[in-house]
């Protein structure tokens, strides 16, 4: 498809989706640019596909002219069923799709319908079923669709909709199958139950969760609103559920060949959740923080009702000033909003939170309006690094904690302040330099001799650090760019070249894919040294990140054959990760115990076993089966190294209890629980756990390490690890047994 016609197919796909026939006339002007021949033909389409959809819905009832009655009715028994009169590109219900029964049309966008179809081999299940309408598989929603079908397909986290299968119909258009939400829209939910606040943060706070595993696998949502967040209950416990990544992007890989963005004057999104940057129609500038700002249109929406622009008003204003709105207009905080609703809505509004309106304007005033506000910068620098960090800062508040948003300072008010009005402080600023320059020029010309030398040698030391950052960033830039190509030789080599001694965001991206492309390749000593760098240059990223890295560098230390490596390593985790607590104590406290530790160790290694147990506590409650599976393998390995082998037996078999199958994790907890029964003589029950153990690792290893489902190379390793330790444990136990005197 050339150039022009694919121009031609994305302002039809976009115009044909707007409400109203005068919008839908000023965006082809605008997106013509004068083109006539361009804008007959766009009318054209929409005016026969208006004509088309005018067709079907009067063919859905009965109109007919006298003397044609008997015709009509032979046509109808003529059918194939009896009131089946389907819309255009839709598929009967009934019909069967693969291992699928269409049961009932639950959805519709543009592009695609969603259907409940009930699965009825292997098992017996009701799934939801999206599929491309009949007539609009052009390139784009391709590869959106593609995107969407990828990007759940790289996903594992309670909080997402899950992907289950994907093919193409009989007849072309491609499929999906996915979880079944039953469910609401968190907005929605959260005012039908008249939730107060702190329920409305914790629904909130895991949707966060969900969006940060998202990014960690490289994936932005790009369109997040209380549509796309579901919530539903599960043993009576809400849990929301995010769905609908139909237009999100792969920020460290591509989902797709195929361009996932309309390439002229379409935007796509919700408007009232679109950042500044989505705005601005660049789809290679958006980045996860684009998410963090849809984010916090939705944490706005659900504490006051309302978000902080108006939809309608949006829309009214037309493509280029809702742009500008959502650029430069400034928010009011959330307490503010809610005095300028209507009394009757502000009413509305308490009640649903079980609140006096007085008391919910002042709730809100103070952290929650800071919270919200830097969510919603429009410089994404200010704005929250990762979604984990909003849910930190939330979590805060909600522990009466201080929280890392705060009130712009003096100057940074000051300096949007010049930015909004250039021309008058340009003026203002060139009256004060002529008075300056007017009574000063005799100093001026006192001094000028006696600093000139200084300020030469300053220069010159300025310019060498500058030049010397520039060369860094841009060969720092030029090896991501080798990554994203998968030129990773290059890359690595480009690395050589420069020294990194300063934390840089990028430069641990870079590093994290080199390292990770030398270890799945068992080149332990390249990958150990990466890694090492890494852990230095990281200090920018948020724990969640941090302590990843840390689970991939351990096992990297130990094949290496490294141990006083590996007794540096982790005394630098427990020392950073002291210093800085994270929720995410277990990692730590499963890596630092991959080797047996002396008493010190052990005990420096407390406080985080305690941590440990307390969110086993939370997630196990909460219904969190994922996150609890994993707590119980880090607790099951600190009791083990503790000498409690009753403790370690409970807790391996608790986290094999859990439904959620995860082979990595599961050869975990059978390789320590059969360390734990061989410790407690129950030689014939240990045996047993050695070998499930060993079946599920040299099955693995036996193909390709690593899988986004099912646990990634560094599981593995961890795995393979304590499985040679038991293994080598057994063995060693029954060479004396055999040898002991009789």
């Amino acid at each position: 498809m050339n150039a022009d016609m694919q121009r031609e197919e994305d302002l039809f796909d976009a115009a044909r989706k707007l409400p109203g026939a005068a919008e839908r006339a000023a965006f082809l002007a605008r997106g013509c640019a004068g083109n006539f021949a361009l804008l007959a033909r766009i009318e054209a389409l929409l005016e026969a596909s208006a004509g088309a959809e005018s067709f079907f819905s009067e063919s859905s009832t009965v109109r007919t002219r006298p003397g044609a009655a008997l015709q009509f009715s032979a046509d109808i028994l003529a059918a194939p069923a009896a009131g089946r009169m389907d819309p255009p590109g839709e598929e009967p219900l009934g019909t069967r799709i693969g291992r699928y029964k269409l049961l009932e049309k639950i959805g519709e966008g543009g592009c695609g319908v969603v259907y409940m179809a009930e699965q009825e081999e292997p098992v017996r299940r009701r799934v939801a079923l999206k599929i491309i309408k009949l007539g609009m598989e052009t390139k784009s929603v391709i590869a959106r669709f593609e995107a969407e079908r990828q990007a759940l397909a790289m996903m594992d986290h309670p909080n997402i909709a899950r992907v289950f299968d994907a093919g193409a119909t009989d007849r072309g258009p491609p499929y999906f199958v996915m979880e079944l939400v039953r469910g609401v829209k968190i907005t929605e939910y959260c005012d039908r139950n008249r939730l107060d606040l702190q329920q409305r943060l914790n629904l909130f706070v895991q949707s966060c969760h969900a969006i940060q595993h998202a990014h960690q696998k490289g994936i932005i949502h790009g369109d997040i609103k209380p549509s796309n967040i579901m919530v539903a209950l599960h043993d009576g416990v809400p849990v929301p559920k995010v769905i609908d990544f139909g237009i999100s992007k792969a920020t460290e890989a591509r989902l797709t060949d195929k361009s996932l963005f309309a390439t002229f004057a379409a935007l796509i999104g919700t408007p009232a959740y679109m950042s500044p940057e989505q705005a601005e129609m660049g789809g290679l500038d958006v980045d996860t923080r684009s998410d963090i700002y849809s984010l916090g249109v939705l944490l706005y929406e659900l504490l006051t009702g309302r978000t902080p622009f108006d939809p309608k008003e949006l829309i009214k204003a037309g493509l280029d000033e809702m742009r500008r709105t959502l650029r430069e207009k400034e928010p009011p905080r959330p307490s503010v909003r809610l005095t300028t609703l209507p009394r009757e809505d502000l009413i509305k509004a308490a009640d649903c939170r079980q609140l006096e309106p007085p008391r919910l304007i002042s709730s809100l005033r103070g952290d929650l309006d800071w919270i919200v506000l830097k969510a919603l910068e429009k410089d994404r620098s200010r704005r929250y690094e990762t979604a984990n960090g909003l849910a930190m800062d939330i979590q805060r508040h909600l522990n009466n904690e201080p929280v890392m948003a705060r009130p712009p300072s003096w100057r940074y008010r000051f300096q949007k302040l010049v930015r909004r009005n250039r021309v008058v402080f340009a003026a203002g600023g060139a009256v004060a330099v002529a008075l300056v320059i007017g009574t000063g020029t005799s100093t001026w010309l006192f001094l000028r001799e006696r600093e000139a030398h200084q300020r030469a040698v300053a220069a010159e030391q300025q310019q060498a650090r500058l030049r010397h950052e520039a060369e860094l960033r841009e060969k720092i830039t030029q090896a991501a760019l080798l990554v994203s190509q998968e030129k990773f030789e290059a890359a690595d080599a480009l690395l050589n070249e420069i020294s990194l001694t300063q934390p840089t965001v990028e430069g641990a991206t870079v590093l994290r894919s080199l390292a990770e492309w030398h270890a799945v390749r068992n080149r332990w000593k390249q990958a150990a040294d990466r890694f090492t760098l890494l852990l230095q240059v990281n200090q920018l990223d948020g724990w969640d990140s941090a302590t990843l890295d840390h689970l991939r560098a351990g096992p990297v230390l130990i094949e290496l054959g490294d141990p006083k490596g590996y007794e540096r390593f982790r005394e630098g985790a427990i020392a950073r990760f002291t210093a800085a607590p994270c929720p995410a104590t277990d990692r730590i406290l499963k890596i630092c115990l991959l080797l047996p530790a002396d008493k010190k160790l052990m005990d420096s290694l407390i406080p985080f076993a305690t941590a440990t147990a307390k969110y086993f506590g939370e997630a196990d409650v909460g219904g969190d089966v994922f996150q609890a599976a994993w707590l119980s393998v880090s607790l099951a390995l600190w009791e083990y190294r503790t000498g409690n082998y009753p403790k370690a037996v409970e807790w391996s078999r608790r986290c094999l209890a859990y439904p959620e199958v995860n082979a990595p994790r599961t050869a975990t907890a059978r390789v320590i629980l059969a360390m734990a029964c061989q410790q407690l003589g129950r030689v014939g029950e240990a045996q047993a756990e050695l070998l499930a153990g060993r079946e599920i690792v040299e099955s693995k290893f036996k193909s390709r390490v690593g899988s986004p489902v099912q646990g990634f190379w560094f599981d593995w390793i961890f795995a393979r690890i304590l499985l040679h330790e038991s293994s080598t444990l057994l063995e060693t136990v029954a060479d004396s047994g055999e040898r002991a005197p009789r």
